[in-house]
């Protein structure tokens, strides 16, 4: 895969994980994939730098199949073949539990608990330490901000988790990497999204964070990058303002 967009994926992911040290020798890593742009525009990035990083890794994709009806996961297995990547599809009944059994009203923080334990068992039994995830910078800066807002304390996901309960250590490669790049790559690269498939799509509180930072981003530019660089100077949740890679910027505007 060449392009100058497909190189800064690359130069976005290995600038994360050499901050923070999140491939070691030998790793067996998960990237969970959704489906959507994120997870497969990670999927790509740590297949490609697999081929080149000094610390020897490998790389396998796991779907969770959460019963919506469509979801077809066929040209994704394709993809993941067409990469070299193992692949894998976890069947379960989220969605049923979540939105015909509980009914709930405020699904997303229980569909995403459920998912990351069907990745982390799956992850486990194919013989993976690690799981990746695809949050990205605008991720980090939402999440901030909806925990500011709605539970009046400071803090955000980290860069790099471990689970005790489960042994497995979380990793989120893309938190440089704006949605914006994220989205413009995944296009250009023809990635097979899925489509949203959620009837709670586009009808969040994290939905509403994304319109409000952009319209505030729209009067008062770069203000995404300041909020982000105060989490990196205040060291929060392991995030760090030191970029291991010499006469580099963690991140950028362009």
């Amino acid at each position: 895969m060449a392009g100058n967009e497909y190189k800064r994926l690359l130069s976005f992911t290995r600038r994360a994980v050499d901050d923070y040290s999140m491939i070691e020798d030998g790793d067996r890593i998960a990237v969970g994939v959704s489906g959507g742009k994120d997870s497969l525009s990670l999927l790509t990035a740590l297949a490609g730098l697999s081929e080149f990083y000094p610390k020897k890794f490998t790389v396998t994709g796991i779907s969770v199949d959460m019963g919506f009806p469509g979801a077809d996961y066929s040209e994704i297995a394709a993809y993941c073949s067409s990469l070299g990547v193992e692949y894998h599809i976890v069947k379960t009944e989220i969605s049923k539990i979540i939105f015909d059994i509980r009914k709930e009203k405020n699904p997303c923080s229980l569909c995403a608990t459920m998912r990351r334990g069907a990745v982390n068992s799956a992850a486990k039994e194919h013989g993976c330490g690690k799981v990746a995830l695809g949050h990205h910078f605008d991720d980090v800066v939402e999440t901030f901000m909806l925990n500011l807002f709605h539970e009046g304390r400071i803090g955000t996901f980290s860069p790099v988790t471990y689970l005790s309960r489960t042994g497995i250590t979380v990793i989120r490669p893309l938190v440089y990497m704006p949605e914006k790049d994220i989205r413009y790559f995944a296009s250009k690269a023809g990635l097979p999204t899925l489509g949203r498939l959620c009837p709670a799509d586009g009808n969040t509180e994290r939905e509403e964070m994304k319109k409000l930072l952009a319209e505030l981003d729209r009067q008062h530019r770069g203000l995404k990058y300041r909020i982000f660089g105060a989490i990196r100077r205040g060291k929060i949740d392991g995030f760090s303002d030191v970029s291991r890679m010499a006469g580099t910027s963690a991140y950028s505007e362009d």
